[in-house]
């Protein structure tokens, strides 16, 4: 079973830029369509963004789109999201997984978001 560790996460200030990364281990990497999620404080998890397995296609939310690139790189079994100018509202902590969530969770980065 792939094991997912998420880091990169910190308190930034609005406008500002973060580069989470996430590293999958215990499996084949390479076969899974990946995403990004976050929770925040009080809400449901929700999608961030998505890439294929090659890498060659993303998704993203409407939220983040414009703002947010996701990239993988499966010779290291990394998966990272790319946040630029970042707002308030981001603020929430960020899980990597495979896109329909059938990985075990992990457990997620802290992104906070100042005004």
């Amino acid at each position: 079973q792939v094991q997912l560790v998420e880091s990169g996460g910190r308190l930034v200030q609005a406008g500002g830029s973060l580069r989470l990364s996430c590293a999958a281990s215990g499996g084949t990497f390479s076969r899974y369509v990946m995403g990004w999620f976050r929770q925040a404080p009080g809400k449901e998890r929700e999608f961030v963004a998505a890439i294929s397995r090659s890498g060659g296609n993303t998704d993203y939310a409407d939220s983040v789109k414009g703002r947010f690139t996701i990239s993988r790189d499966n010779a290291k079994n990394t998966v990272d999201l790319q946040m630029n100018s970042l707002k308030p509202e981001d603020t929430a902590v960020y899980y990597c997984n495979n896109l329909l969530g059938i990985l075990t969770w992990g457990q997620g980065t802290q992104v906070t978001v100042s005004s």
